[in-house]
């Protein structure tokens, strides 16, 4: 028989409930506070269900009715200074927030609607309803509240989507020497997300005061938590990441706000990440104003249990025991909370003359339709000024070195002279400068910012997407291969690329994603696409892919100083290519939206990026054509440079479009499409491409050439096309 020892978590998981004495010591402003705030966000999402059964809340109305005690009782002894977010049943987070914030943590019972309090409560329902006056604009609605200056970070419609971003501003918390914390709120169903799980062990490995806090109500939608888990105590999953975790009753406030307090003393000491695990009920079901009975999953017994136990009861019935307040002040809290809802929904709706008894949004309060794609990117105003330098019309001293070499001198420069820049990836610390060698001279110059990841990716980018909002720095993620985004994609797209517009179009996000393209080097199909088309066809990102080393210094330094997320794709084919680049000079940005024309000609303009415009000039000269070869250099839609594009298509009448990779997730498809509705009455011919196969490259070496496109590719396609003119012009 073996020896067995049974093992000790590392750290602490308590079980947290408050006692009469509890009660009794509480401050009887801060339980007047609870009251308060519970009152308000009652009477704010009774409205709510009431105007979504109007039919006047376009979209789901996640009622947060009957879990107010969690978030009421974690938020109300924050600063606003501290950053909470949440997910999309966020109302009662955003809104203990704010109302914490304007009221500086204390209500006064018989004054409890003030002037900047009745303001939270209408921007917010603005905001809700779809409206201008709303915290976003009315972009958010109900899933997506943000108002930075409170600590409110941002509610996120995708299950679990803002725990890396909240890991990223408690990074930056940390890094900035405060004792500030973050709290990010999810529910039983986000505990068996990867991001959640990622994110809590990058946040123990990095020691951040960020708080994990799960509101279990039991029901993912209509799916118990005893059915998706065998472990159904969720504040458990800390201890597997040396956590220490709480487990409170969430329908008591001040047992959540003891609990959060204990929390608290660990995280603002430096002591790194908490759970907290608080029970709670969502009186109805996921959506809407009927109980999760009329679904069938729930009984009626049970939900009138739990009821019993409403936050709201529990605190006035204390604070009755306690002698604190008289019925007339209960009373009213209730009246003036329901009064300023009514008032409100006045300020907002207006009787519908055309269907009576029934009510309409007033119509000056709609966005005007041509704000929807404002702030999907920034005006680049933040470029205006700086030192631009165009490669080729250089003709001062150069320098002659390896591609590689010039992208890890240049990162090296820039943090050197810029303490905001922050590099994190995949053994980006190790190896003297990462796989590559692209970190060499950044860890020379700044090596305490350069932060080695786990194996993540969705945690690392999100907590670099909360890094970025946080405003304090700019970090530049890098993926060891792109074909890694598939396992990020909802960081990377969801979060990062629409954080901008989706919160308003004002908040700047300014995060580099640095990845390379491996094609032709035998990684096999899941190490080597080019991300291009996939970027260029999802909102919100810049896009720059350098073909010569004097470029990507230009652009690395413009995409660092934009306030846009802006993806740099590399291609490991140009990484020991010998290159010239300006000699001494690592500080000008290339300019913006500027594509490069590297041949003059008159027969066909080929347009091409990264490591196949040298490709296309060899193939361009073996044919003898003469074609006209332009360097995207810049590829987003919004940073594209049609001029140049313009202007050599009018020349020469034929496009060819030249791309490495597979052609499903071609640049080439969207392309191509702008350019026939751009251009379609100076082309003689459709324009043609030259693309990989469907396929992604093997390893084997046939099949990795037949799957990717070289110069014989190219040569056909110019070949074919001059047969369409005639070889002659």
């Amino acid at each position: 028989m073996p020896k067995q020892r049974r093992l000790a978590p590392a750290q602490p998981w308590v079980e947290f409930q408050s006692t009469p004495d509890d009660w009794k010591r509480a401050d009887p402003d801060l339980l007047a506070t609870m009251l308060g705030q519970l009152h308000l966000i009652r009477a704010f999402e009774e409205t709510v269900l009431e105007l979504a059964g109007e039919g006047l809340v376009h979209g789901p109305a996640h009622s947060s009715i009957g879990q107010e005690g969690g978030a009421v009782g974690s938020i109300i002894g924050l600063r606003s200074a501290d950053g909470i977010n949440g997910s999309h049943r966020g109302h009662h987070q955003f809104l203990a927030k704010t109302i914490t914030h304007v009221s500086n943590g204390r209500l006064n019972s018989s004054e409890l609607v003030t002037a900047p309090i009745n303001d939270v409560l209408y921007r917010t329902m603005a905001e809700i309803l779809g409206l201008t006056p709303g915290y976003c604009k009315g972009r958010g609605g109900s899933l997506h509240l943000q108002w930075f200056e409170a600590g409110a970070l941002g509610t996120n419609a995708i299950v679990g989507g803002g725990v890396p971003l909240a890991a990223g501003n408690a990074w930056a918390q940390r890094k900035a020497a405060t004792d500030d914390v973050t709290i990010s709120y999810f529910g039983d169903g986000a505990i068996n997300i990867g991001s959640v799980l990622e994110s809590m062990n990058l946040a123990a490995a990095w020691n951040l005061p960020l708080c994990f806090f799960i509101e279990n109500n039991e029901f993912a939608v209509a799916t118990r938590v005893d059915e998706v888990t065998a472990e159904p105590r969720l504040s458990g999953r800390a201890l597997g990441f040396g956590i220490p975790s709480w487990r409170v009753d969430g329908m008591d406030p001040l047992a959540v706000h003891l609990a959060t307090k204990a929390a608290e003393e660990v995280m603002r000491s430096g002591e790194g990440p908490t759970v907290i695990e608080a029970l709670v009920y969502r009186f109805f079901h996921q959506n809407g104003a009927y109980p999760g009975s009329a679904f069938g999953y729930r009984t009626k017994d049970e939900e009138t249990s739990w009821r019993e136990r409403d936050p709201l009861i529990r605190v006035e019935r204390e604070m009755r025991n306690l002698g604190l307040l008289s019925d007339s002040d209960f009373a009213g809290m209730r009246e003036q909370s329901q009064q300023a809802m009514s008032d409100i929904s006045h300020r907002l709706l207006e009787a519908n003359p055309s269907a009576d008894g029934k009510r309409r949004v007033i119509e000056s309060l709609w966005p005007d339709p041509d704000f929807v794609n404002f702030g999907i990117r920034g005006d680049t105003s933040e470029l205006e000024g700086l030192r631009t330098l165009e490669p080729l019309e250089f003709h001062g001293e150069v320098t002659e070195g390896r591609f590689i070499d010039a992208v890890s001198d240049v990162i090296g420069q820039r943090m050197k002279t810029d303490d905001r820049i922050v590099l994190l990836g995949e053994d980006v610390h190790r190896l003297g400068g990462g796989t590559n060698g692209a970190t060499k001279a950044a860890l020379k110059h700044a090596q305490d910012r350069v932060l080695g990841t786990p194996i993540s990716e969705n945690a690392f980018v999100g907590l670099g997407g909360g890094m970025a909002l946080d405003g304090r720095y700019r970090p530049i993620v890098e993926f060891m291969y792109p074909d890694f985004l598939w396992v990020a994609a909802d960081q990377v797209f969801n979060q990062i690329g629409k954080a901008r517009h989706m919160f308003g179009g004002d908040n700047p996000i300014p995060l580099v994603l640095r990845t390379k393209v491996a094609m032709g080097t035998g990684y096999g199909s899941q190490h080597l696409m080019d991300p291009a088309g996939i970027f260029a066809t999802s909102p919100g990102w810049r896009i720059v892919a350098p073909s010569t080393a004097a470029d990507y210094i230009g652009l690395f330094n413009a995409a660092l100083q934009l306030n846009d997320p802006v993806l740099i794709i590399e291609h490991v084919d140009l990484y020991n290519e010998k290159q010239t680049t300006p000699k001494a000079d690592l500080d000008y940005l290339l300019p913006f939206g500027k594509a490069a024309i590297r041949r003059e000609g008159d027969d066909v303009t080929v347009i091409s990026y990264l490591s196949m415009v040298g490709r296309s000039s060899t193939a361009i000269e073996a044919t003898g054509i003469d074609a006209e070869l332009v360097d995207l250099r810049w590829l987003d839609r919004a940073s594209i440079d049609w001029g140049t594009i313009g202007e050599s298509i009018k020349k020469t009448n034929n496009v060819l479009i030249v791309e490495e990779g597979s052609v499903g997730t071609s640049y080439g498809g969207w392309l191509a499409d702008e350019i026939q509705r751009r251009f379609f009455d100076w082309l003689d011919q459709p324009v043609e491409r030259v693309t990989g196969n469907e396929a992604s490259p093997s390893i084997s070496i046939p099949l990795e050439r037949a799957a990717i496109a070289r110069e014989e590719e190219i040569m056909v396609a110019l070949e074919s096309m001059r047969q369409t003119w005639g070889g002659a012009r």
